[in-house]
């Protein structure tokens, strides 16, 4: 079996959540409570819980941007992610960072983009030509 990485945190409606993170995002919902609901999120398990999320700060720099600190997301291939990027606009998302590419013609060439769920909980998903260009030096 792979790896499979696994993250709890706090939302503040599991409604919400639910229209976020199954609808916007496309996550298969798991079990749930009246407190928590797990997500398939793409391939990993989150599992968000009522409760106050946790706090952020503008400390981390994307090129020239700040983007908040800690924040948690994805990889994706680049069709994938091109395909998150239009649904998330579609969605009306409000990004902190813009889809974009970084470092173009170079190793590790990526496509990222930054955003908040509707409780402030910061995301970024990057997008790969390949999953041998993740770790490019």
């Amino acid at each position: 079996m792979p790896s499979i990485f696994h993250f709890a945190f706090n939302v503040t409606d599991l409604d919400a959540a639910r229209h976020f993170y199954g609808g916007v995002l496309g996550c298969r919902e798991g079990r749930s409570t009246q407190t928590w609901v797990d997500f398939d999120f793409f391939g990993h398990q989150i599992s968000l819980h009522l409760g106050t999320p946790f706090a952020t700060a503008p400390t981390g720099v994307v090129g020239q941007h700040m983007v908040p600190m800690p924040h948690f997301g994805i990889i994706l291939l680049l069709p994938e992610w091109q395909a998150l990027a239009e649904r998330l606009r579609q969605a009306q998302t409000a990004f902190v960072l813009a889809p974009q590419v970084r470092f173009e013609g170079e190793p590790g060439e990526q496509w990222t983009m930054f955003f908040r769920d509707p409780f402030g909980n910061p995301i970024e998903v990057k997008g790969f030509r390949s999953v041998e260009a993740i770790y490019a030096t």
